[in-house]
């Protein structure tokens, strides 16, 4: 959420669903971990558009510690199956400790190590009906051309982080993660494939349906 939002505000929207044991406990992990999951109000997002796509293919590029993945899962059809990507072995075996304590069957996950710009080339077109990205932050604009490939006509793209904690509106703030940010927001608003919407939640969601 935008830095100027007061702090009770923030606390409002981020509260609004409560996390439940399995969430908390994934949640944990991965800040023991060093990968910051994404919040509640941004997973109870995700949950929504899983829901609302009654999505059966679904793509993470960045397992974490399996936070977003119970958001989705949760939100996908009965039979849905999401293939979630990462570079970091300890990051999949803490998601397979949260997929195991929410019951997933074994065959609704499919867990990928390996570097996402190796992988997503291999995924089927127009095959997905939701891309989710929380990754390596430079490599947004990358998994952006990707992610459009994968999409079905209708199917949603999301980002995470896309507010950068308030520096992607510093001109004098230059890193190039910023840019990375500033440039995939850039991409996503001027592709006439998509529709986009981006939502002051968290640390920023943009979302883009592929027309």
């Amino acid at each position: 959420m935008t830095p100027e939002w007061p702090a009770g505000l923030r606390a409002y929207v981020e509260d609004y669903l409560a996390e439940d044991e399995t969430l908390s406990a994934a949640r944990a992990r991965g800040r023991a971990l060093g990968c910051v999951p994404i919040g509640a109000a941004g997973g109870a997002a995700l949950q929504f558009l899983a829901t609302a796509l009654r999505a059966k293919a679904v793509v993470e590029v960045g397992t974490g510690a399996g936070v977003s993945g119970l958001y989705l899962l949760r939100g996908m059809a009965g039979d849905g199956v999401l293939t979630s990507i990462d570079v970091e072995p300890e990051h999949q075996t803490a998601a397979k400790q949260a997929f195991a304590a929410e019951g997933v069957a074994p065959g609704r996950t499919r867990l990928i190590m390996g570097r996402a710009l190796d992988v997503l080339p291999r995924l089927t077109d127009s095959g997905y009906d939701l891309i989710f990205v929380d990754a390596a932050k430079t490599e947004y604009p990358s998994y952006y051309e990707q992610g459009v490939r994968l999409l079905r006509p209708g199917g949603v793209l999301a980002f995470d982080n896309v507010l950068w904690k308030g520096r992607v509106a510093d001109p004098e703030d230059r890193e190039p993660d910023t840019n990375a940010m500033r440039e995939v927001a850039r991409l996503v608003k001027e592709d006439d494939r998509l529709v986009p919407v981006l939502l002051p939640i968290g640390d920023g969601l943009l979302v883009a349906a592929k027309a």
